[in-house]
């Protein structure tokens, strides 16, 4: 039995981690400020499902807060196993309207809590990073050695400079870091401001499927349980890698719709609008580093994994209707 400290407790990725942990037999301390980054009642839902466990322990802090460090030093059990940080302020358009809290939670955040594992000689530490560092002159599939020094949007910027701070850390102080480059995950309960969560629910609603481009671009899709295995196996001791974990199954926005529509049951009424600057026309990921590295390959399919989607979103309609979806 290990104990680990997962920031952003409440976030879409973070509580299956937790979940799968606890699972496992371990114990979790999780941290989430409940921020209203984006509507409350999906985080209110997986906070709610992971009080449930009795492995689970939880504080409401905010890691930006300088003041935060003491706060968890008193609260841990002296034995930490590893820290995962899967807080972070995500979503590329909404960066640009206010970059300043993208860097007070993906910079500073990130850095106190590898000062934690400093102060409390924790040995281990993972950093959620992104697939959007990969910039448009990188050619598809991206390998974790591509150019990621030319961020188009602050948010990926500001993960790039969680990225080089947490080199520093391993180069000062030795330690384990392991930064996972996400790629696009979805899966039940998740975020609204992505488009299967946003596509899903406009569908079933008759509400306009809003498309940026003519629907041509296209995304590498991991579902949500594959990405919290990689994230686990990403505990193992590894010095300072960089690994890319999903976006294998790509598709276009479009074919999506499609396959949407089908388990729904109901057809899109699509609009479709300019192109946006901050958006990239693809995604895709070379994952033989995780393969290598982590033993780590995706068991679920788009196929099953949107049906996932779908039935849940089905079995949870009367509120998840009412969600808000940027």
């Amino acid at each position: 039995m290990a104990n680990y400290f997962i920031s952003g407790a409440a976030g879409f990725i973070a509580f299956r981690v937790a979940e799968m942990l606890i699972d496992a037999g371990h114990h979790v301390y999780g941290v989430d400020n409940m921020n209203a980054a984006y509507d409350i009642r999906l985080k209110d839902y997986r906070l709610k499902r992971l009080l449930s466990r009795p492995n689970f322990h939880f504080l409401k802090a905010d890691i930006s807060e300088r003041t935060s460090i003491e706060t968890f030093k008193t609260w841990l059990p002296e034995k930490m196993d590893g820290v995962i940080n899967l807080a972070a302020r995500a979503g590329v358009r909404s960066s640009l309207t206010d970059p300043w809290i993208y860097v007070d939670t993906n910079m500073t955040g990130n850095l106190n809590l590898m000062e934690l594992c400093r102060q409390r000689s924790i040995q281990k530490f993972i950093l959620a990073s992104t697939s959007s560092l990969y910039a448009e002159k990188t050619k598809p599939p991206f390998l974790e050695t591509d150019d990621t020094d030319h961020p188009l949007q602050p948010y990926a910027a500001s993960k790039k400079g969680a990225e080089s701070m947490a080199y520093a850390y391993h180069h000062l102080y030795d330690l384990d870091v392991t930064i996972l480059r996400y790629f696009t995950v979805y899966g039940p309960a998740g975020r609204p401001d992505m488009v299967m969560f946003r596509f899903c629910q406009w569908i079933a609603e008759g509400k306009p499927v809003i498309v940026n481009g003519n629907g041509e671009q296209s995304r590498g899709f991991t579902y949500l349980d594959d990405i919290a295995r990689g994230t686990i196996q990403a505990l193992k001791p590894l010095g300072f890698e960089v690994i890319n974990l999903g976006g294998h199954e790509v598709i276009t926005i479009n074919r999506l719709i499609h396959m949407l529509e089908a388990r729904i049951g109901k057809r899109a009424q699509i609009s479709y609008e300019p192109f946006h600057r901050a958006d990239v026309h693809t995604n895709q990921a070379d994952v033989n580093r995780a393969k290598t590295l982590l033993g780590w390959e995706p068991q679920i399919k788009l196929e099953q994994g949107v049906s996932d989607l779908v039935n849940w979103y089905m079995a949870e309609r009367e509120w998840a209707s009412q969600v808000e979806t940027p």
